[in-house]
């Protein structure tokens, strides 16, 4: 399906009642032939469309003015947004004229009844109204179903394919599914080929197991998971009738999904109807927002239906909605602000401090006043240094303070050069560096379960604390430690390879604490919130496929080289052999000489990777403020 943006003249200046004369037919015919000729038709022949200015704003996307249906599988759900800015959907009655053309439910989703031409009216009960013209062509067209498209969303959508049901390695009493639909050419031979298709009766589509069971007119451990009256089921009932197409080859796929609007500001207990739209890899579009899921990430906050319908409750804060579908995501964010006046913020000093307080104001969220010298101290001595300050620090940096302005005080926002001096003297002092190297050593797992190892783990320790004294830059510092080779004595490094051994620890470890991306689940399947397919995984893993291991000159401590050759990995899903690639990036041609971990390094630290930065000034966000900017500190999804 195909939803086709058709930008025209404004409705309401076409809008005449059968008390005037003809001459507006004919303007509104020469302005707009299409629409225009059949809302001055409907003043004409008085249909009850009412004139005036429209009030409320009907979309689907941000922008088009128009909606074109092709086919009578078109869907397409609509919203509707007051002059204040709040959802009305659910709150409108809807109708179309003329009758016949579309129907539109009472949550605004549009379905096609026959060819032609109409405009579809929502109105509240005080005389507000919003309107949206539709074209709908080819009805009566046909089209075959397509399997991995048309079908996997289905069972996707109603949870046959998830890891509690069809969808787990063994599958559920005798039937099984890829998780989450990640396989489509699997899922068809399991129903199509599998148990000579026992699950479908093309005969009498409607009493294949396949439906009996899922509309829970047989019994069904999972219960009742499809609606006979519902398009889903019709669905699948065209597709058996069909004789189970699996579709072309080459048929277009989902390259992304776009949700509209992406961002809203609700009040409390508000809500907000979602419009959810496929892109495919052909240019075209389709509305799928009944057939994506919806997941809130702070649930105290809000609450979501398989409507794309938002709920918030009566908490102030900020939320955010993961739509997914047929592997793609997206995400809606929602503010509902407290509605205090935010007034006095001290002057910004950074980029940083300007979107922070942009925040507050828009959320309406008065930040704590700022600390006296004192407990400012302690808390930057503690963060730093991880320790109290001394009396001597204490005294002077009192002494320091008092030859200032007050931080703000008068008007004058006086830069604090006594609490800039602190700063900088911490991160200066070696206390800086014992405090973090303690913080990395343990997020670099280095820890001794061998009375052998503390020789290694005590040189790591202090290589760590060593490059952070010296202020080595933090690529240089982890381009170290994945490229590391030789022995402890020469480049403590390798004590990571002492704790991270195998392949899929390396590359997960890596993943994880360099980039936020939690690679864990897609060596078996692909990733259920992410892009990331086994695919991925293995060659992500064979920039480590060379590294191997010599015994030291000291028990326990072995040497870490690499081993000439072609580096690759095998995916265990169709042990096919794969390069070593970045994630999301095309492989980069590699000799048998060349250590494939110095291009890995390479391009981790390169300025165009999106994850490394984002992952170091998330960690220290974190640290210092006892939050990620995203939570958890290493799933930057």
């Amino acid at each position: 399906m195909t939803l086709v943006p058709d930008v025209g003249f404004p409705l309401e200046k076409a809008m005449i009642t059968p008390s005037e004369s003809a001459l507006p037919w004919v303007v509104a015919f020469f302005r707009g032939w299409r629409c225009g000729l059949l809302v001055a038709l409907a003043g004409w022949m008085g249909w009850a469309l009412p004139a005036g200015a429209a009030d409320l704003q009907v979309e689907y996307r941000g922008g088009a003015t128009s909606l074109a249906l092709r086919t009578q599988d078109a869907r397409q759900q609509l919203m509707v947004t007051g002059t204040d800015g709040r959802d009305r959907t659910h709150t409108v009655r809807w109708s179309s004229m003329p009758e016949g053309i579309v129907s539109v439910d009472r949550d605004g989703r549009v379905a096609p009844l026959r060819d032609g031409e109409a405009v579809i009216l929502a109105r509240t009960e005080d005389g507000s109204e919003g309107r949206m013209p539709v074209t709908v062509a080819e009805f009566d067209r046909s089209a075959p179903v397509h399997f991995a498209n048309q079908i996997v969303p289905i069972f996707t959508k109603n949870g046959c394919n998830g890891g509690g049901c069809h969808g787990k390695a063994a599958g559920q009493n005798g039937f099984r599914l890829s998780l989450l639909g990640f396989e489509p050419a699997e899922d068809y031979d399991h129903l199509v080929k599998e148990a000579r298709a026992r699950r479908l009766f093309p005969a009498a589509p409607e009493r294949s197991l396949l439906l009996t069971k899922g509309a829970a007119q047989l019994p069904h451990g999972g219960g009742k998971r499809l609606d006979p009256a519902s398009d889903d089921y019709r669905m699948l009932v065209r597709w058996i009738a069909q004789g189970m197409p699996r579709g072309r080859a080459d048929a277009p796929t989902v390259s992304r999904l776009e949700v509209y609007p992406a961002e809203r500001v609700l009040p409390l207990n508000g809500e907000q109807q979602l419009v959810v739209t496929a892109h495919y890899t052909d240019g075209s579009t389709e509305d799928v927002t009944r057939g994506a899921l919806y997941e809130a990430n702070d649930k105290d906050l809000a609450a979501t239906d398989e409507r794309g319908r938002v709920r918030v409750f009566n908490q102030t804060g900020a939320v955010s909605v993961m739509v997914r579908y047929q592997g793609q995501v997206a995400v809606f964010r929602a503010t509902i602000p407290l509605g205090v006046a935010v007034r006095d913020l001290p002057a910004a000093r950074t980029w940083v401090d300007e979107q922070v307080f942009q925040q507050w104001v828009k959320v309406g969220l008065p930040p704590s006043g700022l600390c006296d010298d004192a407990t400012f101290l302690r808390r930057v001595t503690l963060d730093i240094a991880g320790r109290l300050p001394t009396p001597d620090e204490v005294v002077a940096f009192q002494d320091a303070a008092a030859r200032e302005l007050p931080v703000g005080g008068d008007g004058t926002g006086a830069v604090p050069r006594a609490r800039d001096a602190v700063i900088e003297r911490l991160l200066a002092s070696p206390d800086y560096a014992e405090n973090f190297a303690n913080k990395w050593s343990a997020l670099l797992r280095n820890k001794r379960s061998d009375p052998r190892q503390a020789r290694g783990t005590y040189a790591f320790h202090g290589w760590i604390q060593d490059q952070l004294d010296r202020n080595v830059p933090f690529d240089q510092f982890v381009r170290s430690i994945l490229t590391a080779s030789g022995d402890l004595n020469e480049n403590p490094p390798v004590a990571w390879y002492r704790q991270v051994r195998s392949q899929q620890g390396q590359l997960e470890d890596t993943a994880q604490l360099f980039l936020g991306q939690r690679l864990q689940c897609a060596q078996c399947h692909h990733h259920p919130y992410e892009r990331w397919s086994q695919a991925d995984y293995w060659s992500f893993g064979a920039f480590f496929s060379q590294v191997s291991y010599k015994p030291g000159s000291q028990p326990g401590e072995d040497v870490v080289v690499h081993r000439r050759g072609i580096p690759q990995a095998t995916n265990k899903k169709n042990g096919q052999p794969v390069k070593p690639a970045g994630l999301g990036v095309t492989p980069p041609e590699l000799g048998a000489d060349e250590d494939p971990r110095e291009a890995l390094a390479g391009w981790m630290t390169s300025p165009d990777n999106p994850y490394f930065a984002r992952t170091l000034v998330n960690r220290y966000w974190k640290h210092f403020f006892g939050r990620g900017l995203v939570d958890p500190e290493d799933d930057l999804r």
